[in-house]
C-alpha cells in the first residue's frame, strides 16, 4: 500500500468517514464562475466603499486549502489557484451549523474545496470571501509538508514535482514563463516564414551529432532503432525535397552523463535556411534574443548566476583561433601544433588523448582556457574541420569549417554551420566517423548512406542552427541547474523504488 505512514491511514478514515455521511470527498461537475485573480479585480472597488463588502453578489471560486486558523465557532482558510491566494470566512452561522461542523471536523489543510460566497475586507483590511456554501472538492490523502519549513529538500522537489509546485507557487511561474519563452520563439520563426514540421523519433541509424545513443527494439520489423540524438539529417532531408525553411522544437536523446546543464532527454530547436549563410543564422538569432527578452520585459542587462549578462550591445564575433590566443591567453606559436599543445595542457594539468588530432586537440585548448570566460554573448566562428563533420569546408582554408557557437555566461547556447551539401565529401566524412568509431569514440557518426544519396539529388546551399532550450530558459529564469526547468528531470531510482528486472 503506498498510503501508510499514520497521518495518511488517518486521513484514508476520514473519506470512509464522509462517504458513510453521503459526501463523496471525490465529487465532479463542480463548476467555479471564476478564478482567483479575476475575483480580487472584480471586487477591488470595495476597498474604497463605505460598505466594504459586496453583499448578495455571490460568486463561486475553488482552491487548495493551504492553512485553516480555527476560532471555535469560526474559520479563517486560505485557499490558493494556479495563480493567487485567497482568505476565505465561514462560521456555524454562514454555514448550516450541522454542516459546519462536518466542514470543520474533515476537512483539512491540501484538500481542495469549492466556495461560494461575496467580497469583504474585514476588519484588519484584508480583501477576503465570506463563505455561505463550501463543498469538498477532492480529499488530499498525502498531507503537505509542515507550513514553516516548507519543501526544501531539492532531491523531493525533483522527484516529487507536482508537491514542488504546491509549496512554491515561484515554480509554477518559472515554467509559465518557459512555456511564454517555447512560444514566442514558434511565434518568431513562423512570422519569418518558416514552416514548423515534426520528424521521427526513433531513427535506424545514430546520426546528427555526435553523442551516444539509446537504443531500442523494434518487435514488429525486427531491428533496433535509436532515440533520436538530433533531427538534423531528416530536416535537411526536406530542404533537398524542396521546403527552403524548416524548424522543429521538440525532445532529444543522449545516453550520457548527467550534470547542471544536461539531462538525458532535453528539449532544442533545429533550423534550416535555404540560400542563407551562417552570418545569416546569426543575426537572426541576434533577433530572436532581443524578441525573446522584450517579450518577457527584462531588463537589456539580466543576471545569471552572479554574472551580469549585457544584451544592449551587439553580439561580439570572433574567429576560434583568435579566440584561443586573445581570450584564452595561449601563446599563438603552440596553436598549430600537435606537440606543443599536448605539452601545454599536461603542464596545466589537463588530460589528453596523444591519439587526438590537431582539430580535436585545439577544442581540448578551447574547453580548458576559453569556453569558462565567454561571459557576455559571443559568437565563436571558424572551426576546426575534424570537429565539424556536417558542416561545409570554407573554401579558402579546407581545414576551417564555415561554424559558429554561441556562448552566454560561458556556456554554449546555440551551434550553427552552412551545410555541407556535397555528397562526396559528406561520404568521405562520414567513412572517416567510421574509422573513428573503430578506434573507441562511441560518440562519432555511423555512416548514413540514404542521406548521401539524398543529397546526390542536390541540396542548395543552406544555412542550419540548433539552441538547446533547456539552456536557454535557464538563462531567461535565472536557473543553476537545468532540473529546475525540466518538469521532470531524470533522477537515480531510490533504493526502496520498485524496479523493473533486467532481461535476460
Amino acid at each position: 500500500m503506498i498510503f501508510e505512514n499514520k497521518l495518511e491511514l488517518q486521513r484514508l478514515q476520514t473519506a470512509d468517514e464522509l462517504r458513510k455521511i453521503g459526501v463523496n470527498p471525490y465529487p465532479h461537475f463542480l463548476r467555479r464562475d471564476m478564478d482567483i485573480t479575476k475575483f480580487k479585480i472584480k471586487f477591488n472597488h470595495i476597498k474604497d466603499t463605505e460598505e466594504r463588502k459586496a453583499e448578495g453578489q455571490f460568486v463561486g471560486l475553488a482552491g487548495r486549502i493551504k492553512l485553516i486558523r480555527d476560532a471555535g465557532k469560526a474559520i479563517f482558510a486560505n485557499i490558493e489557484d494556479e495563480d493567487a491566494n485567497l482568505q476565505i470566512y465561514f462560521s456555524n452561522k454562514t454555514l448550516d451549523p450541522e454542516w459546519f461542523n462536518v466542514v470543520k471536523k474533515n476537512i483539512e489543510v491540501g484538500d481542495i474545496v469549492y466556495v461560494r460566497g461575496y467580497a469583504f475586507i474585514t476588519r484588519t483590511g484584508e480583501f477576503s470571501m465570506h463563505v455561505s456554501e463550501i463543498t469538498l472538492a477532492a480529499k488530499a490523502i498525502s498531507p503537505l509538508p509542515e507550513k514553516y519549513h516548507g519543501l526544501v529538500d531539492i532531491e523531493m522537489r525533483y522527484r516529487q514535482r507536482y508537491l514542488d509546485m504546491i509549496m512554491n507557487p515561484e515554480v509554477r511561474n518559472d515554467f509559465k514563463k518557459r512555456s511564454i519563452i517555447v512560444a514566442t520563439i514558434r511565434r518568431f520563426f513562423e512570422d519569418k516564414g518558416f514552416l514548423e514540421v515534426e520528424t521521427p523519433m526513433m531513427h535506424p541509424i545514430a546520426g546528427g551529432a555526435n553523442a551516444k545513443p539509446f537504443v531500442t527494439f523494434h518487435n514488429a520489423l525486427g531491428v533496433d532503432r535509436y532515440l533520436r540524438i538530433a533531427p538534423e539529417l531528416y530536416l535537411k532531408r526536406l530542404i533537398v525535397g524542396g521546403f527552403e525553411a524548416v524548424y522543429e522544437m521538440n525532445r532529444n536523446f543522449r545516453n550520457e552523463g548527467m550534470d547542471l546543464t544536461h539531462n538525458p532527454e532535453f528539449t532544442s530547436i533545429e533550423f534550416y535556411w535555404a540560400y542563407h549563410t551562417y552570418h545569416d543564422l546569426m543575426g537572426l538569432t541576434e533577433d530572436l534574443f532581443t524578441t525573446l527578452i522584450d517579450k518577457l520585459e527584462m531588463p537589456k542587462v539580466i543576471e545569471f548566476d552572479g554574472m551580469q549578462i549585457d544584451f544592449s550591445k551587439p553580439f561580439s564575433r570572433i574567429t576560434y583561433k583568435k579566440a584561443l590566443v586573445d581570450i584564452g591567453g595561449l601563446d599563438p606559436a603552440i596553436i598549430d601544433d600537435r606537440e606543443k599543445i599536448l605539452a601545454k595542457l599536461k603542464s596545466d594539468g589537463f588530460e589528453a588523448n596523444s591519439k587526438l588530432d590537431l582539430g580535436h586537440l585545439q577544442a581540448e585548448l578551447f574547453d580548458n582556457y576559453v569556453e569558462s570566460k565567454l561571459i557576455n554573448p559571443t559568437f565563436i566562428t571558424d572551426f576546426p574541420i575534424s570537429i565539424s563533420p556536417l558542416s561545409r569546408r570554407n573554401d579558402k582554408h579546407p581545414d576551417i569549417a564555415e561554424r559558429f557557437e554561441l556562448f552566454i555566461a560561458g556556456r554554449e547556447l546555440a551551434n550553427g554551420f552552412n551545410e555541407l551539401n556535397d555528397p562526396i565529401d559528406q561520404y568521405n566524412r562520414f567513412a572517416g566517423q567510421i574509422d573513428a568509431k573503430n578506434a573507441g569514440d562511441d560518440e562519432a557518426h555511423e555512416m548514413d548512406e540514404d542521406y548521401v544519396r539524398a543529397l546526390g539529388y542536390a541540396m542548395p546551399p543552406t544555412a542550419g542552427e540548433g539552441i538547446g532550450i533547456d539552456r536557454l530558459v535557464m538563462l531567461l529564469t535565472n536557473k543553476k541547474s537545468i532540473r529546475d526547468v525540466v518538469l521532470f528531470p531524470a533522477m537515480r531510482p531510490l533504493k526502496n523504488e520498485n524496479q523493473p528486472k533486467e532481461s535476460k
